[in-house]
């Protein structure tokens, strides 16, 4: 089953927009930000990088929170989820920058004109039958990658933290 959930990550997006459009048809989220958010939110790429992470976890510390007192819940919670901020950051950092940057399924979902309001699409309104005016463009370009570098500044301890970490097993 697992091996099958990984063959997921060599389907590419692009064939996927025509059944996500149907199904999103569906629930009646065109033209809606759940559109655009909720069906690239949880993606195999998370699922393994965060499953590797806590197969490296040793068993003693689970061990040591349940003789403790502590439930599976708060084990979780307490002592796992924790040590996991290194690899939710990792894990945040490279969905934000795939999704921010994603361009055919916001042209796709979102069929209204006016609620365009992604960076990509916006970019691509600057080039036109008359010409591109590339001062507007390069302009709006470095303006759309600054939330991008101030989440890598947020981000940057623990980054490091689980580059560090990730030679030596998790420990």
């Amino acid at each position: 089953m697992f091996i099958l959930f990984l063959a997921t990550l060599m389907i590419p997006q692009d064939v996927l927009v025509i059944p996500m459009y149907v199904m999103m048809q569906g629930f009646g989220w065109v033209d809606t930000f759940q559109a655009l958010i909720i069906p690239w939110a949880f993606t195999a790429l998370g699922a393994f990088l965060v499953r590797q992470f806590f197969l490296t976890v040793p068993q003693e510390l689970d061990d040591a929170a349940r003789v403790d007192g502590a439930g599976a819940i708060r084990t979780f919670f307490s002592v796992m989820l924790p040590l996991a901020r290194p690899t939710m950051a990792v894990l945040a950092v490279f969905s934000f920058i795939s999704y921010w940057n994603s361009f055919l399924w916001p042209l796709v979902i979102v069929n209204d004109v006016e609620a365009r309001g992604t960076i990509p699409l916006g970019l691509q309104q600057f080039f036109g039958q008359q010409g591109s005016e590339w001062n507007l463009v390069m302009a709006a370009s470095v303006i759309s990658m600054l939330p991008t570098v101030v989440l890598l500044v947020l981000l940057q301890k623990h980054l490091v933290k689980g580059i560090v970490t990730s030679g030596l097993g998790g420990r």
